[in-house]
C-alpha cells in the first residue's frame, strides 16, 4: 500500500526537521503523531519480511533492528552524559525486560485469551529463551550490587568483560538453537482463520524495499524519541518525578513497534510468533547491549553502573516467578496475562513512586 511508503518517509521527514529545529513548538506536535504513523509502518513492513523469509527469521528480523537502534541510542547518550550517564544501561536493559515480560506479555495473552479462550505455544523454544533471560539477567542486573570487588553496584573492568561475554554467548547460541538446530521450536501452528498465513508471498523486490523501509521506520522512532526527551525530562521535573521515569518512557516508546507486532500476532491466534518476539527481544536488548556498553566502558573509561537497587530487584525475581509459571504447560488464558499486566501496573506505578 502507499500509505505504507509515504508514513516511514513523512517520520523521517518531521525526524529531519527536528534535528534542524528542535525547539520549534510545531515539532512537538507533528513528532507524536508521526511516532504513531513509524510504530504502524514498522510492524507493516516487518511482516512482509516474516513472510517472505518465514519464522522465526521474521520475527528475530523485527527484534535485532530495534535492538541495534537501541544500543546506538544508549551509547550515543553515554558519551553525551559522562558520569550523568552511568545508570542510563542498567534502566534501559531493566525497564525493557519489565516491559517485553510483564507488558508485552501480559497484553499478548489477554487479547489471545478473550478472543480465543486458550492459546498454545510450545514450550522448548520459549522455556530455553526464559531461562536464558533468566541467567543474563541475574548476571548483568543484581550481581553487581552483590559482588565485593568494587565499591557501590559496581563491576570491575574484568568482571564486565566475563558479564558481558557470557551474555553475547548465550545469545548467540540462542540464536542458533531458534534458527537452526531445532527451529521447529519456534514455529507457530497455523490458522485457518488467519488469512496472513495463506497470502502469497511477497517477491524479492518487495522484501528489500520493505527492509529499507522497516530500517528508515525504526530510525524514526528512535530519533523522534530521543528529540523529545527533552520535553519528557521538562514534564518530569514539572511533576517532580523521579529521573527513571524518563528512561522507561523511552523505552516504552523505543518498544513499541514490537509491543504492536505481538498483539497482532496473539489477535490472529499465533501466539507462537508473540513469545518469539517478546523472549527474542528481552535477549537480544541485553546480549547485544551489554557488550558494546561494556566494551566502551572499558575501552573510554566510560562509568557504569549495572546494580539495581533491592526494589527493582523484587520486581524482576517476581517476574521471573510469574514467567516460569506461565511457561510451564504451553497453555494460556487471559487469567494469565491480568496477572502479567498487574505485575507491569506495579513496575510502572513503582518507577513513579518509589
Amino acid at each position: 500500500m502507499l500509505s505504507f511508503i509515504a508514513y516511514p518517509l513523512l517520520s523521517a521527514l518531521v525526524f529531519a526537521s527536528g534535528l534542524l529545529w528542535p525547539h520549534h513548538a510545531m515539532f512537538v506536535w507533528l513528532a507524536v503523531p508521526s511516532l504513531v504513523l513509524a510504530v504502524v509502518s514498522s510492524v507493516h513492513h516487518a511482516e512482509v519480511i516474516a513472510h517472505k523469509v518465514g519464522e522465526p527469521y521474521g520475527t528475530l528480523v523485527l527484534a535485532l533492528a530495534v535492538t541495534v537502534i537501541e544500543v546506538a541510542l544508549v551509547l550515543s547518550m553515554m558519551l553525551a552524559g559522562g558520569a550523568n550517564a552511568a545508570t542510563v544501561p542498567r534502566d534501559t536493559i531493566y525497564a525493557a525486560v519489565m516491559i517485553i515480560c510483564n507488558g508485552v506479555v501480559g497484553v499478548c495473552l489477554l487479547a489471545g485469551g478473550l478472543r480465543h479462550k486458550e492459546q498454545l505455544f510450545r514450550i522448548e523454544g520459549t522455556g530455553s529463551g526464559l531461562a536464558a533471560l533468566v541467567v543474563m539477567s541475574t548476571l548483568v542486573l543484581v550481581l553487581p550490587s552483590l559482588t565485593t570487588s568494587a565499591p557501590g553496584a559496581n563491576y570491575t573492568a574484568s568482571q564486565l568483560i566475563f558479564v558481558a561475554t557470557g551474555s553475547l554467548v548465550l545469545w548467540l547460541v540462542f540464536v542458533f538453537i531458534q534458527t537452526v538446530r531445532h527451529r521447529d521450536y519456534f514455529l507457530p501452528a497455523q490458522d485457518a482463520a488467519d488469512e496472513d498465513v495463506h497470502a502469497a508471498p511477497p517477491t524479492t523486490g518487495q522484501a528489500l524495499a520493505s527492509f529499507a523501509l522497516l530500517i528508515v521506520a525504526l530510525v524514526s522512532v528512535v530519533g523522534l524519541a530521543k528529540l523529545l526527551s527533552p520535553t519528557l525530562e521538562a514534564l518530569v521535573r514539572q511533576w517532580q518525578a523521579p529521573a527513571a521515569v524518563v528512561g522507561t518512557m523511552i523505552a516504552i516508546i523505543v518498544l513499541a513497534p514490537e509491543t504492536w507486532a505481538a498483539f497482532r500476532a496473539a489477535r490472529a491466534n499465533r501466539l507462537q510468533t508473540s513469545m518469539n518476539l517478546a523472549i527474542g527481544s528481552a535477549l537480544a536488548s541485553i546480549g547485544l547491549t551489554i557488550p558494546v556498553v561494556v566494551l566502551a566502558s572499558v575501552w573510554l573509561g566510560l562509568p557504569l553502573t549495572l546494580g539495581l537497587v533491592p526494589k527493582d530487584m523484587a520486581l524482576l525475581l517476581l517476574t521471573f516467578l510469574v514467567g516460569a509459571i506461565t511457561l510451564a504447560s504451553g497453555r494460556t488464558n487471559l487469567m494469565q496475562g491480568a496477572i502479567h499486566l498487574v505485575v507491569f501496573a506495579a513496575f510502572l506505578f513503582l518507577t513513579f513512586v518509589p
